[in-house]
């Protein structure tokens, strides 16, 4: 882990090479992650319907079969890493070989899953109750396997490896029951991913027996980072206009939404084991937000809206741990709680809440001035 003082993004490009809008796309992701569904559950805590209660509803996760929005936000990261590699790797190995590309990849790869190990306790508890495997295991070793795959595959190979992985894990769980199951199922503790956790993830599992973050579910989330590849392949491609590039992008994500939820009448959409299904459907509303702040920032430069994206976007990794370690609410609690608050009526929540995201990205924009960025 390093902290840097340069005008770098992790798109690793810049000038031409630069995607303003993948570094905006990922601080939008990041403000859900950061508190941004706090915010609109406090608005929807007023009492007001419609709108409101929509929005509510999408930042609840689903018990296990389903979509809404709060399950696109990690899916949504792991593709845009998988973007993110396209650049930035593909220039380490065209600038400085082969070598220094793969040296920069395993580095990356062995911190961030360390740092995931630490971010779950990290040596403060016994062997068998620590986490080992957790989200930013799971991003970690997501970037490992999508620089291996820019590194090493052409685009035909590419699409070999994604169908191998969606239809292989499909066919296991649909046609091969769990051991101590009559029939193949997709349900809570009777399907192949909680087994394999139950019997051989080390340490100890989110939910006790099983992780959403676990072994055999790790595998289609390779699938997540390789929509991502494709899409900065296709980004990257010097033979097609930008704008054909958002309408590509635009009709793949339409692609996607349409196999995934037709595929998953048979093949239910879980987040939580992390379903092929699910895969699509995350993959296909990816795409149409890449496409939309992509035709919206670098095509039209409709640009005056970004900068607490870019802040945050540009340093996600220190925007994540500061989310986590630092008591964003108690301090808006102190800036504005108390006799503040209970002037507000109804709104003290809400100005709670919206102080606490402001105070985040204030700090978010302090690193970015400061040009100080965490990188792994």
């Amino acid at each position: 882990m390093s902290m840097q003082k340069k005008e770098t993004t992790q798109t690793g490009g810049t000038g031409a090479e630069r995607l303003m809008s993948l570094d905006a796309l990922r601080g939008f992701d990041m403000f859900w992650i950061a508190g941004g569904g706090t915010l609109f559950k406090a608005f929807h805590g007023l009492g007001s319907d419609g709108v409101s209660g929509f929005i509510a509803n999408q930042l609840s996760h689903r018990d296990w079969d389903g979509f809404v929005f709060e399950d696109l936000i990690f899916p949504l990261f792991v593709f845009m890493m998988g973007v993110a590699a396209v650049y930035s790797l593909g220039k380490i190995a065209g600038t400085e070989g082969s070598k220094a590309a793969h040296v920069r990849l395993l580095r990356r790869t062995v911190v961030l899953f360390l740092l995931g190990v630490f971010y779950s306790g990290g040596l403060s508890h016994h062997y068998s109750e620590t986490r080992f495997l957790g989200v930013l295991q799971r991003i970690a070793l997501c970037y490992g396997f999508a620089g291996l795959v820019v590194l090493h595959l052409k685009p035909r190979g590419m699409v070999a490896v994604f169908l191998a992985l969606m239809l292989g894990y499909w066919a296991l769980l649909t046609f091969v029951p769990a051991p101590g199951q009559a029939t193949a199922s997709f349900e809570v503790g009777k399907n192949w991913p909680n087994y394999i956790d139950a019997h051989f993830l080390p340490g100890k599992p989110y939910n006790d027996t099983w992780d959403p973050e676990g072994l055999l579910s790790t595998l289609p989330a390779f699938g997540s980072g390789m929509l991502g590849i494709f899409a900065g392949l296709l980004l990257r491609d010097r033979r097609f206009t930008q704008q054909k590039k958002a309408a590509f992008l635009f009709a793949g994500g339409l692609i996607l939404l349409a196999v995934g939820y037709t595929w998953g009448h048979q093949f239910p959409i879980v987040k939580k084991i992390w379903t092929s299904t699910f895969v699509l459907v995350a993959g296909g509303y990816s795409c149409l937000l890449l496409a939309a702040f992509y035709w919206v920032i670098d095509i039209q430069g409709w640009r005056a809206w970004t900068p607490p994206f870019i802040w945050v976007g540009s340093n996600a990794l220190g925007v994540y741990f500061a989310a986590q370690i630092i008591p964003w609410q108690k301090l808006a609690e102190r800036l504005v709680g108390g006799e503040i608050q209970a002037r507000m009526g109804a709104y003290g929540d809400l100005l709670i809440a919206v102080t606490a995201v402001t105070l985040l990205v204030l700090f978010a924009r302090y690193l970015y001035k400061k040009q100080i960025f965490l990188r792994a």
